[in-house]
């Protein structure tokens, strides 16, 4: 469905450049951008993908991954298509690099269909990058809003300031993906990791609950001084700020082989010296995927997979034994 963009300028003979991302594509009448859903039409701006829905699921919230923002629940979560980056190893690029099937919904409808789910307090924009998805992920987490729902997104944080700053009235909590401390790393994908270090200290700053997760490449972004300079930065912000550091698997266009997972382990403890709450995502180890307050030592959520348990956490996300927050606990 066709929606007329919120952020965009009309130039001179009918171009029009978009303020979405920092790309901020130059558009001919009828051109594209790099994301593939935003179109020059006759002049304006319009978003393709309005409405546009690929992929719809009952998640663990630990899957986005969150796991200190209302842990051990299930989340409806959703997606459309298109991307603004272009990650050679990305692992859902049949809805973020090409258009698949999609069935059509509007904010009210789809909010109706999280509300009949009746485990889910809230919906997950995810799979593909949310923030392409800009004009109904900001309806629909409107409309979630005023239902008593909570909202959360699952991006890469490559956005211009002034749309971020927008969704900051409801959304609760995003996932950001930070993809390494590499500027070269992230101009290969098509992106810019000053805007995304921007980006992350303006959704913390707004307090909104965020967390992070870094895939770790071999060859590419596993350098571990650019590493303990990424933990070096994320701990000024907050040390409290949880971190998943997850295993790659060969997808799309990449043929390297899987992360070790001894490389990982390494980087995990590496990672610890700095932050309070690290985890390793795709590793399916318990040691590496559970809780532990950092001020007494308790297990406070122990998770096996997708199995939670929450064996030291009260009601309000705080440890049952010494009293240390936690996790954010909304609804």
């Amino acid at each position: 469905m066709e929606r007329m963009a919120l952020h965009f300028e009309i130039l001179e003979n009918g171009k029009v450049k978009c303020l979405l991302c920092p790309h901020e594509c130059v558009l001919d009448d009828g051109q594209t951008g790099l994301c593939g859903v935003r179109k020059n039409k006759n002049g304006s701006l319009v978003s393709l993908n309005y409405g546009e829905v690929t992929a719809i699921a009952m998640d663990p919230i630990e899957k986005k991954p969150l796991f200190h923002f209302n842990p051990g629940e299930q989340i409806f979560s959703v997606g459309t298509f298109g991307c603004n980056f272009k990650c050679g190893f990305c692992q859902n690029w049949e809805i973020s690099q090409a258009k698949p099937e999609t069935k059509r919904v509007t904010p009210e409808q789809l909010v109706k269909i999280a509300q009949m789910n009746r485990n889910s307090k809230g919906i997950a924009f995810t799979y593909n990058e949310p923030l392409v998805w800009y004009e109904f992920v900001l309806d629909t987490s409107r409309v979630a809003v005023r239902e008593g729902m909570y909202c959360v997104l699952v991006t890469n944080g490559f956005i211009n300031e002034e749309p971020l700053e927008l969704l900051f009235q409801s959304v609760h909590a995003m996932n950001i993906d930070l993809k390494g401390f590499n500027r070269d790393f992230y101009r290969e994908i098509g992106g810019d990791l000053d805007v995304v270090l921007r980006n992350i200290e303006k959704v913390y700053n707004a307090g909104i609950h965020v967390e992070l997760t870094t895939l770790i490449i071999p060859g590419k972004n596993d350098d571990k001084e650019d590493l303990r300079r990424e933990f070096e930065w994320i701990a000024e912000l907050d040390k409290d700020i949880p971190l998943h550091i997850s295993r790659y698997f060969p997808n799309y266009k990449y043929t390297i082989p899987p992360t070790p997972v001894e490389e990982l382990i390494e980087i995990y403890e590496m990672a610890r010296e700095y932050l309070n709450f690290v985890y390793l995502g795709n590793v399916w180890d318990e040691r590496y995927e559970s809780t532990f307050c950092p001020d007494c030592g308790s297990l406070v959520i122990r998770r096996q997979g997708y199995e939670v348990e929450k064996v030291g956490l009260d009601e309000e996300g705080k440890c049952t034994k010494c009293g240390r927050q936690i996790a954010t606990i909304i609804g």
